[in-house]
């Protein structure tokens, strides 16, 4: 058995046809077929029923599946090891985090990274956390930056910070020359741009605001955090977003609600187990250390 027979056969298993199979591997669809015949020869067993339109797999070819995927993945990793220069010379990041963070915290930590190791190449991608578990389970990704609450059992939680909302405005909005908190109703009276329910953070206003029985009155809804933060700073429109933007955008102010909305725990998030590079080690690293400045800043400030 070679390792080719493997990966013949879990792209059938992907795509359940042979054709579609054959032109992702960019092999012949008879030289396809004849592979996948010699892994069900030596195994002795058929993998795949063929009887139908669409390819589907037999019960042993399902319960092989599991175990060939996760083989692919260990070699692949061990070829990651491999590679891997542990003077930081060269190297690559798979690399991602909620859409939260892009505002204010993975733009300093890769700055920061960059220049310690200017010739790692880091891919980064933005996503929902449910869809970054599955994919570092599936060593897609080497780590991520999201929340503590995690659902995956292969996911290994590192914590990092507690972050905060509160409400944002831009210098010209009518709050932004006022002193003191909000109040739930003062809240309610006030008009919002919020990020759309594609977006954890809008699940957990909308959960702060049926707790306190209130509907805010929702103007714009985006699927940017950018775009939220572009529109904030030029109208007067006010956001819920994480105390910590106003940080990095310095013509935006933070105004504190009462009760406050309840904080949650930034944190990396990695495959349990799993082989990691120096790379991430290093991200994994620099991530703590900014992440204990941060809290040393927010002490004396």
């Amino acid at each position: 058995m070679l390792l080719r027979h493997i990966r013949y056969f879990l792209a059938v298993a992907e795509h359940r046809n042979f054709t579609r199979a054959a032109e992702a591997l960019h092999v012949s669809q008879p030289t396809l077929s004849q592979q996948i015949r010699q892994l069900e020869d030596t195994l002795g067993v058929h993998l795949l029923d063929r009887s139908g339109r669409t390819i589907h797999l037999t019960d042993a070819g399902e319960a092989y599946a599991r175990y060939a995927s996760k083989a692919l993945r260990d070699l692949d990793e061990g070829q990651r090891a491999i590679h891997d220069v542990h003077d930081l010379s060269r190297g690559t990041l798979r690399f991602a985090m909620t859409p939260t963070f892009t505002a204010y915290l993975i733009g300093p930590l890769l700055e920061h990274y960059h220049s310690r190791y200017p010739n790692i190449v880091v891919d980064i991608v933005e996503m929902p956390q449910e869809r970054m578990e599955v994919l570092l389970a599936e060593d897609a990704l080497d780590l991520g930056i999201a929340f503590d609450d995690v659902r995956s059992p292969d996911i290994e939680v590192q914590k990092l910070f507690v972050e905060s909302l509160g409400l944002v405005v831009g210098k010209s909005h009518p709050r932004a020359k006022k002193a003191g908190a909000l109040t739930i109703r003062d809240l309610e009276s006030e008009t919002l741009v919020l990020l759309n329910e594609e977006f954890a953070t809008r699940h957990y206003v909308d959960r702060y605001c049926r707790q306190h029985n209130i509907a805010p009155r929702i103007a714009m809804q985006v699927n940017s955090i950018s775009a939220v933060i572009e529109i904030v700073r030029r109208s007067k429109l006010a956001t819920l977003l994480p105390s910590a933007v106003t940080r990095e955008h310095p013509d935006l102010q933070l105004i504190d609600i009462r009760p406050a909305l309840p904080s949650r725990t930034a944190s990396l998030l990695l495959r349990k187990g799993a082989y990691r590079s120096a790379a991430a080690s290093a991200l994994i690293a620099l991530a703590h250390e900014e992440s204990a400045n941060r809290y040393a800043r927010k002490r004396t400030e």
